[in-house]
């Protein structure tokens, strides 16, 4: 891998969601102690159920929430613990294209001024020069310089989210941070974006934190992949390796669902028992093992380790931890 631009340590996040008397309060798990790093000009996805805590991810990189616990390293230095004042340099270098289009965009403002808004926050450029960079950045996102003049409302979601990421390019950052950002269109669209997504980051040297729940639609754009559930990284691998060999049983679970053109060529199905539990009261040992179809009389009690089970490829699973295995 390349040198690493952003580098998560031990990244912990819960959030109050019952105060109880006598101190007796209960928070949600939705970031449990995750480890990763991001190289220059990579894109690094994650990927898991809705709820898993991918999206707060997002967020705790940039800063945009602030851990309970663990580091963010960016470019070398730790912003963890930076004020507003010391990140706004560095909010520059790191963007977010989020979800919505429809809801990520002020409808009071014309598109020019919703691309220049980082402009007027981060440079010294004048109006006439950031009217002028809006536009071109249009053109560069497959849009045309004449609708600057015009409103958001006026624009399909394809549109409006290409406008999304022309807000992000427009301070040429160095991290963009994409949150679902295909999920709410079309599929006729989405491969458009991704497309994009892909020439923009060859044109400028971008580096992608891409944050989904579609296998497909990341099995497009990533060079590596991290396995998020409930809270909680459970593999990491490049992609290539990863759907070819996909080493966790939740991710095996995760590769069955994923439709193909060839039925000859689908996976066996693996149909996982219950539903997800609570992160507000998530299960013992192994996250996972109420689901699992693997699962050991140790996953019930002890929580396996993230470890790197073979080069470029880490799994928490016991199923790989060679001292449980020893002794069964």
């Amino acid at each position: 891998m390349s040198t690493p631009l952003i580098e998560v340590k031990g990244l912990q996040k819960s959030f109050l969601v019952n105060k109880g008397w006598f101190g007796n309060n209960k928070y949600l798990q939705a970031v449990n102690n995750i480890s990763f790093s991001i190289g220059k000009g990579e894109t690094f996805s994650l990927v898991g159920e809705s709820g898993c805590g991918k999206s707060t991810t997002g967020r705790l990189v940039t800063r945009l929430l602030t851990p309970n616990q663990g580091e963010v390293w960016f470019n070398g230095q730790n912003i963890t613990q930076l004020n507003d004042n010391q990140m706004r340099p560095i909010r520059k270098e790191m963007q977010m294209v989020f979800q919505d289009p429809y809801a990520s965009l002020n409808p009071r403002m014309k598109v020019k001024d919703l691309v220049a808004e980082p402009l007027l926050i981060h440079t010294k450029l004048s109006q006439g020069e950031r009217d002028k960079l809006a536009s071109e950045l249009l053109e560069v996102v497959g849009l045309n310089s004449f609708h600057a003049e015009r409103y958001a409302h006026e624009f399909s979601g394809g549109q409006r989210q290409r406008i999304g990421i022309a807000r992000a390019l427009s301070v040429r950052p160095s991290l963009i941070v994409a949150d679902e950002p295909v999920s709410a269109l079309d599929v006729s669209i989405q491969s458009q974006v991704l497309n994009l997504l892909q020439d923009l980051q060859e044109q400028y040297g971008l580096t992608y934190l891409f944050i989904s729940h579609d296998l497909s639609v990341v099995e497009h754009i990533s060079d590596r992949i991290g396995v998020m559930y409930l809270g909680s990284l459970v593999e990491t691998a490049p992609k290539d390796e990863l759907y070819e060999r996909p080493l966790h049983p939740y991710t095996q679970a995760l590769l069955s669902s994923v439709p193909v053109p060839d039925p000859s060529m689908a996976r066996e199905r693996i149909i996982l028992k219950g539903d997800l539990p609570s992160p507000v009261d998530p299960p013992s040992g192994c996250r996972f093992h109420t689901r699992c179809p693997a699962c050991m009389e140790v996953c019930k009690t002890k929580v396996p380790v993230f470890q790197e089970v073979e080069p470029g490829r880490q799994v928490a699973c016991h199923l790989y931890d060679e001292e449980v295995m020893s002794k069964n």
